[in-house]
């Protein structure tokens, strides 16, 4: 029993299985307050290293709360934790091509700071700062992989391939195909409206699984993992009809033929610090807002919006 009515009934040393007590209560309408040790480092080298973290629920709620971890645990198969963490990972790492030395790192990439916001103890470290080195990596990576690749290109093809390759619709691309939105842990705000299938998020935790990778086993199997995750698109760009790729040309001239108005591109909002913001811009044709496109930079989300327009123009047809 701990202050203000409320008792403990869940102790773990996981913030995965930690986050899948919090929904699963949650489903059932128990309202939970989660406790843990001290703030890890910035790159944990373990499963919440210094400390359990514990929840708690009104005393009301206790036998209930415990009657449905138990039976969620007999569902599973249990015995330990509800959803094993090796059962939580596996998937993910079999589809990556990776498996981690240390599953802190995966668990940290994963976590959006959404959840860090939500919890009370300071004691969830969101994957920002792994998304930052991801975008490094992956530049680094990338821009060696077409100096190779592309000998004779000029400067200005491989920077246009570069710039399709990292982008947020090509990360968030890569992630679907991982489904990767699957397996992100998020807070509760965050997931209920939507969070697994937003493109922002996706594009960004593919990012820290980047710099996770990087951080366990090194540059060449980070590099690995992106060379068989990119080997498709990478090859289409040896195709003359890859330069001509220009999501908002093709726009235009779609609508030139559909005998509509020709788009405009608003910024409908900026969010992030100055050295990585996030743009949403809308196309506008006439007085309907046709589709929203995210991007790093204006050019890569009118772009984006560009596309997604063109799919919504396509799909009422």
């Amino acid at each position: 029993m701990i202050d203000h009515g409320l008792t403990v009934i869940f102790r773990t040393q996981s913030d995965i299985e930690a986050n899948v007590i919090e929904a699963l209560l949650d489903s059932h309408g128990v309202e939970t307050l989660r406790t843990a040790g001290p703030t890890p480092g910035l790159f944990p080298m373990s499963l919440n290293p210094l400390g359990v973290t514990q929840i708690s629920v009104r005393a009301a709620d206790a036998e209930e709360a415990v009657r449905i971890i138990d039976s969620h645990r007999d569902q599973v198969g249990g015995g330990g934790m509800v959803v094993p963490l090796p059962q939580a990972f596996d998937a993910l790492e079999a589809r990556i091509g990776y498996r981690f030395r240390d599953r802190g790192l995966l668990e940290h990439a994963l976590t959006h700071k959404s959840k860090a916001h939500e919890d009370p103890s300071g004691g969830v470290t969101d994957n920002e700062s792994l998304e930052f080195l991801g975008d490094a990596v992956l530049g680094l990576v990338v821009s060696d992989a077409l100096f190779r690749a592309f000998p004779s290109y000029s400067e200005g093809q491989k920077s246009k391939i570069k710039a399709n390759l990292v982008s947020t619709a090509s990360l968030a691309q890569m992630a679907e195909l991982m489904g990767l939105g699957d397996h992100m842990i998020l807070g509760r705000g965050e997931e209920k409206t939507g969070g697994r299938l937003k493109q922002a998020l996706l594009a960004d935790t593919c990012e820290a699984l980047i710099a996770a990778i990087y951080l366990d086993g090194g540059l060449e199997p980070a590099r690995r993992f992106l060379m068989r995750e990119l080997a498709t698109e990478i090859e289409a760009a040896r195709q003359p009809a890859y330069f001509g790729r220009d999501h908002k040309s093709r726009l235009q001239e779609r609508l030139q033929g559909m005998g509509r108005p020709l788009p405009s591109y608003r910024i409908a909002s900026e969010i992030g610090p100055d050295h990585r913001k996030l743009f949403y811009v809308e196309v506008i044709v006439g007085d309907q807002t046709l589709a929203q496109g995210a991007g790093r930079t204006k050019k890569e989300a009118e772009q984006e919006g560009a596309r997604l327009a063109l799919q919504e123009i396509t799909k009422n047809e």
